[in-house]
């Protein structure tokens, strides 16, 4: 198997802070965040970004159960980028459990290829 980049291309990085900014405007801001974290979950960098994005969100939610989850997962998503050892397809949020994995929609696979 072929060892993967740390650093996304410029694409990766583009799709997925376009995600973020559209976090701002959207009716649900916690679709956005789930689909950049599964696209930024191989870099440890932006993966680590994304979930800043979504505690800030969490925090602005006043979602104390979100909030803390965030927090646990933030120690643990640049490792688990670089190690190679993070739950493909999990949506980040406290909804999933930590190592739940699931499979990457279609319209995402192929971004950061």
């Amino acid at each position: 198997m072929p060892e993967r980049p740390r650093r996304a291309d410029a694409a990766t990085r583009t799709w997925v802070q376009a995600e973020l900014a559209s976090v701002r405007t959207s009716t649900d801001p916690w679709i956005a965040l789930e689909r950049a974290h599964i696209v930024s979950q191989p870099y440890a960098v932006l993966h680590t970004r994304v979930h800043l994005a979504m505690l800030r969100r969490a925090i602005a939610d006043r979602n104390r159960q979100e909030t803390l989850g965030q927090v646990l997962r933030i120690v643990f998503a640049g490792p688990g980028s670089l190690t190679g050892r993070y739950p493909r397809g999990n949506i980040g949020t406290t909804a999933m459990g930590l190592r739940e994995t699931t499979d990457v929609p279609p319209d995402l696979a192929q971004l950061g290829r």
